[in-house]
């Protein structure tokens, strides 16, 4: 998953969950390194999913069948599954069905419930008939007006972090990985896809069938329905959209193959068979989520210049980490989003060139360094192995992550040489492929193959401070980019030199951005109409773009930008993106009132996750 911004670190509740107990009381750390499930996968752990469910619009509720084909290693009288805000209406055990007791625990506040049911020490599947809520965190319900052709209703789902218990009774863990088979019912007018092989055109039936044959965590389960067509690009990616999107995004995402050949030139071979992405309705939280065999990507990547798709070369990247390679809990979800950020610069130089990977290197570290200075000094949030348990593991999705393991790869990558280093990943790769691991063994791994017992080779890496303590060591590397110096020298001069003809000298997305982020804090509002005058920033730019030049309005004021500014935050659900407008916003009494009067209006077309963090951002 990719986030541009900083999440707010926020307390997020779902609703009807109420603090009742604490997830130690129901949870033996013992059986399970990850504290934000209650299931004991030491004893019993799935394998296996069949999974037979119908789609209700109506309702906004899904109902069926999980089939669980379980591994009851310890001949254990009981397996324990994860369960929040869902009916449970029966559970049988065994394909002959049998039934069996199970009981719902207590709710801990942001984990659900503990669902336990009775097994026998033969059993080998469990069937568990449930129905969702309407509080379903991981489920977005999408009227027809919310939706690009404004014609159908529209539902996807959001599982990261520990969401698809919400909408399916699992195992929800990222050390927990299992295959699954599906069948889901749909209206007739619409199609289903999900995070495997998927239909390429609707049927009459609405009934889809899909399987996924490669062990995936819970989170990565996806769903979503709803008038799409799909378009090939090539022999084995393309894309699903809206019909009105389907082309724009096809001609968007050209370069689609060509990236898959990249990464397998870097990292080996892309090993989940087809790649195609799923341009979604604008309240996807998210810029992409990763979901395997299918990207979720929001259609704020759709710039019409192909200026905004490395933001794929980041959901691709996850193909190898994240997917092919995951974090065990979610205190190591720098293991997913470090290595992928690292993977996606090196797709991104391979497909854009050197000189764009400089650019991008720049502003990498530009949201590093602004994140070190939101949390202040020696805070535990910005070391990279973090503590969230016992909290809403929501919290550890912040950019520090994304930005802090990227700098981290890149001063080991400087140390050892990138030939040498991108072998080591090749090699975490291969060894640990779809398979689960924690911070503690990627360190041991490490160790052994690359530091090698050279002392002073680990001094110069210094991969316990990186990994392990607050801020950034001594070794970070210093990006520049000469683009960037060109920039610069023209933001020492353009107050002088007037801003006719800026337009011709910073053209692409990466040098707006800069141009943008770095303007004078004393920037005249007759200034800023200047600017806006010469590049057509309100009303003409990219999403990226948009949201730089947002930001600056609203702190100087520029009050011609300010429907512009209200249209652009009611069009979208971007998490990361909308909070660094709210933030910017409740910095003075006059913004504070017009950044809720904005809320109001647009929270209906926000998804669950955002709402919450824009609650925070606006007490």
């Amino acid at each position: 998953m990719k986030n541009w911004f900083v999440l707010a670190l926020v307390v997020f509740v779902a609703a009807c969950q109420k603090k009742e107990t604490t997830i130690e009381t129901v949870v033996k750390k013992s059986t399970s390194k990850d504290t934000h499930t209650f299931a004991q996968p030491d004893s019993a752990v799935v394998k296996h999913l069949d999974l037979d469910i119908n789609v209700n619009f109506d309702t906004q509720k899904i109902s069926g069948k999980a089939s669980w084909t379980i591994d009851n290693k310890t001949k254990a009288s009981r397996i324990i599954f994860d369960a929040n805000t869902l009916a449970i209406s029966k559970v049988t055990l065994g394909d002959d069905e049998k039934p069996t007791q199970f009981t719902l625990g207590p709710a801990v506040e942001f984990h659900g419930q503990p669902l336990r049911i009775d097994i026998e020490p033969t059993t080998t599947k469990v069937n568990i008939y449930y129905e969702t809520s309407k509080e379903a965190v991981a489920l977005q319900w999408l009227r027809p007006e919310q939706t690009a052709d404004k014609k159908h209703p529209f539902l996807f789902s959001q599982g990261q972090s520990i969401w698809t218990r919400t909408w399916v009774p699992c195992q929800d863990s990222p050390a927990i990985r299992f295959t699954y088979d599906a069948k889901v019912t749909v209206p007739k007018a619409l199609m289903a896809v999900m995070s495997a092989v998927n239909p390429e055109q609707k049927n009459d039936t609405g009934v889809y069938h899909f399987k996924q044959d490669k062990p995936i965590p819970s989170y990565l389960m996806a769903l979503a329905v709803g008038d799409i067509a799909f378009q090939s690009i090539d022999a084995r990616t393309g894309v699903y959209a809206e019909p009105s999107v389907l082309k724009k995004a096809a001609w968007e995402f050209g370069e689609l193959e060509n990236m898959v050949h990249a990464a397998e030139k870097l990292f080996g071979p892309y090993r989940w068979g087809r790649y195609d992405v799923l341009v979604l309705p604008p309240s996807f939280p998210y810029g992409g989520m990763e979901n395997p065999n299918l990207t979720f990507l929001t259609p704020g990547v759709i710039a019409g210049d192909r200026s905004l798709t490395s933001l794929l070369a980041h959901e691709l990247g996850h193909s190898w980490s994240g997917n092919l390679v995951t974090n065990a809990s979610w205190n190591d979800i720098w293991l997913n989003e470090g290595f992928t950020t690292y993977v996606e610069h090196r797709i991104g130089e391979a497909i854009f060139g050197k000189k764009e990977a400089d650019m991008q290197d720049v502003l990498s570290r530009k949201v590093l360094y602004d994140n070190l200075t939101d949390y202040g000094p020696n805070n535990p949030s910005t070391a990279l192995k973090v503590n969230v348990d016992g909290q809403n593991a929501d919290i550890s999705l912040t950019d520090i992550p994304y930005e802090k393991g990227y700098a981290f790869l890149q001063a080991v990558e400087k140390a050892v040489g990138r030939t040498k280093f991108d072998a080591f990943i090749t090699e975490y790769f291969n060894t640990y492929a779809f398979k689960s691991i924690s911070t503690d063994e990627f360190l041991t791994y490490f160790n052994d193959k690359l530091i090698r017992g050279d002392k002073n080779l680990a001094d110069q890496i210094k991969a316990e401070e990186w990994i392990y303590k607050p801020d950034v060591p001594s070794n970070i590397t210093k990006p520049t980019s000469e683009d960037f110096d060109r920039i610069d020298a023209i933001q020492k001069s353009w107050r002088q030199t007037g801003t006719k003809g800026l337009s011709g000298k910073i053209k692409s997305t990466n040098e707006k951005q800069h141009f943008i982020d770095y303007l004078p804090e004393d920037l005249t509002t007759a200034e800023m109409a200047a600017i806006d005058s010469e590049f057509n920033f309100t009303q003409g730019g990219n999403f990226v773009i948009k949201r730089q030049w947002f930001v600056q309005a609203i702190k100087h004021q520029y009050k011609v930008a300010y429907p512009a500014i209200e249209q652009f935050m009611m069009a979208t659900s971007r998490t990361g993106s909308l909070h660094t407008l709210y933030k910017e916003m409740v910095k003075t009494p006059e913004g504070k009132v017009w950044a809720n009067q904005i809320f109001e209006k647009a929270k209906t077309g926000y998804h669950a996750t955002t709402v919450q963090d824009l609650q925070a951002t606006l007490r």
